[in-house]
């Protein structure tokens, strides 16, 4: 399928899909018997992928931590214990971020009563 049949199908951009492939997170294959034009075309392999870095952006992976994992994860290189570990690892990181936004949270509400109360 071309990139906007893949668009449409996985509902993500066609730009969002061109950064991807640029990021090297998926990737699309001329047509080798088409001279006349330069269009790629995707597989369900790519619908999948698609599907597995939008699950893994939802979670908070980053784009880089997603092009580190998807070739080794997809293709099964990775353990159930290696898989394990770096969920657990997100899970840790996502701790440390929730434990700042409270402190930020915490500071914001100080600062908002001290304006209630003519503090500053």
């Amino acid at each position: 399928m071309l990139i906007n049949e893949l668009s449409k199908k996985t509902g993500i951009s066609v730009h969002t899909i061109r950064f991807y492939e640029k990021s090297g997170l998926i990737e699309g294959k001329q047509n080798e018997a088409i001279k006349s034009n330069n269009y790629f075309h995707y597989n369900e392999v790519t619908v999948d992928k698609l599907a597995f870095i939008s699950d893994a952006k939802s979670v908070g992976f980053t784009i880089k931590e997603i092009g580190q994992i998807i070739d080794t994860w997809y293709n099964k290189k990775y353990t159930k214990k290696q898989k394990l570990k770096i969920l657990d690892d997100k899970l840790t990181s996502l701790e440390q971020k929730m434990k700042e936004i409270k402190e930020m949270k915490k500071q914001l509400l100080q600062f908002k009563d001290d304006v209630v109360n003519d503090r500053c």
